[in-house]
């Protein structure tokens, strides 16, 4: 029996252990992109709990998928991934297997950096969310609050905000960037988000045809700029709904700077109306697109701001207990990273990928402590470096003394796997 031998196999503490009448689920706490465990390729029963009220969200936005889409394809149905072109941000034009991405001087327009690889997928977040969330069995509005063992380690529990729980015999946190199961595990101070002295304001906005078509010969897929100032910028589609209808198109765009904590706390409370003027004002001083989006963008359009934010799981303190390897994290959830290399989705991928392989392995016999333990000795290697490598990209692009000696310009998008 399938369910029966992956049930033994992850509640025993070791080898083929006793039997578990109850064949309990893994737990995956929350819906984010790394949640894919593949259930009906390995026979793994998973119960998601996310706590938002439904898969729908507020905002939504893009993310680069490129090394890591070999292990996105393994961990689905070939038919799922047939359906990639679908949820890209232009799903009318085909992937290269080779693009071009240009990274321009923010005042003249002139090339600075030129990188070529492929094939590139840039994925609308949503589209993939519910891509990967097919089949799954998806419970919301639950709010993780604790998490308790049994103490024979057969199991692990997790207790809700709304007074409810649910016993599992794996636990995953895959709750994001400000992840309640890292907090669970490693206590409110070294479980929470580290703040770093940076921040931008998003903006989503469609335009008038001559506008849009205008704003999109810069490149069909995204630009990023570095400017003199010490600002970043980046432009691109969000949604090219109707092929031959410019005006249907979404743009994604935003301009990030060096923004010290105090900064932040004190303008906690400005309004989306005052977050987009400002844009405005460092605008003024970039090419196109960003002077001319910024400036035919109404100043009643609603914008979204974002303090930059990390978490280094290999740093002085942050490691954690998995009892066992009852209890793991994967994703954003570990090691949330700055976005300007676009490297956090193939690294959630990856994560996602190598659990399965490693549940698998449990369910075959092996022992589920080594086995685990093994699983985020790799995960925690990777990840770090990669969150140590972005964060300090992120710095270097805020400097422009040292923005050419930024990894994006020293490694473009290559992974840091070995």
């Amino acid at each position: 029996m399938a369910e029966q031998t992956v049930a033994n196999g992850v509640v025993s503490n070791g080898r083929n252990g006793p039997n578990d009448p109850s064949e309990l689920p893994i737990i995956v706490i929350g819906s984010g992109a790394s949640l894919r465990l593949s259930p009906s390729q390995a026979g793994i029963k998973c119960t998601v709990f996310e706590k938002q009220p439904s898969q729908a969200r507020e905002r939504d936005w893009n993310m680069g998928l490129h090394w890591g889409a070999p292990v996105l394809k393994g961990l689905m149905p070939d038919e799922w991934w047939s359906q990639i072109q679908s949820i890209q941000v232009d799903s009318h034009v085909p992937t290269k297997d080779e693009d071009t991405l240009s990274f321009i001087h923010g005042t003249t327009g002139e090339t600075m950096a030129a990188f070529t690889f492929g094939p590139f997928y840039r994925l609308r977040r949503s589209k993939l969310r519910a891509l990967l969330s097919q089949d799954l069995d998806i419970q919301y509005n639950k709010s993780l609050s604790d998490i308790s063992y049994a103490a024979d380690g057969s199991s692990v529990t997790a207790h809700f905000a709304d007074g409810t729980s649910a016993t599992g015999k794996m636990l995953v946190g895959a709750d994001g960037a400000r992840s309640t199961t890292r907090k669970c595990l490693l206590g409110p101070d070294h479980g929470a988000i580290h703040r770093i002295p940076y921040a931008a304001t998003f903006v989503q906005r469609k335009f008038p045809t001559e506008k849009a078509l205008y704003l999109r010969r810069f490149h069909p897929l995204y630009l990023a700029a570095a400017h003199p100032k010490n600002h970043f910028a980046f432009f691109g589609m969000q949604d090219a709904a109707i092929a031959d209808d410019p005006s249907s198109w979404t743009f994604f765009y935003y301009i990030s700077w060096r923004s010290s904590l105090e900064e932040q706390d004190a303008t906690t409370n400005w309004t989306g109306a005052q977050r987009l003027a400002q844009q405005k004002e460092f605008a003024k001083t970039f090419c196109d697109p960003w002077k001319s989006a910024f400036e035919w963008t109404p100043d009643d359009q609603p914008v979204w701001y974002l303090g930059l934010t990390d978490w280094d799981p290999g740093a002085e303190g942050h490691q954690w207990d998995n009892r066992g390897g009852l209890v793991t994290m994967v994703g954003d959830a570990v090691h949330p990273m700055t976005y300007q290399r676009g490297q956090g989705l193939n690294h959630s991928i990856t994560d996602a990928g190598k659990l399965r392989d490693t549940i698998v392995k449990i369910v075959e016999g092996g022992y589920r402590k080594e086995l685990v333990d093994g699983f985020e000795k790799e995960m925690i290697e990777r990840g770090g470096e990669e969150v140590r490598s972005g964060t300090a990209n992120t710095e270097m692009l805020h400097d422009w003394e040292k923005v050419m000696q930024s990894p994006f310009f020293k490694k473009g998008l290559k992974s840091n796997l070995k």
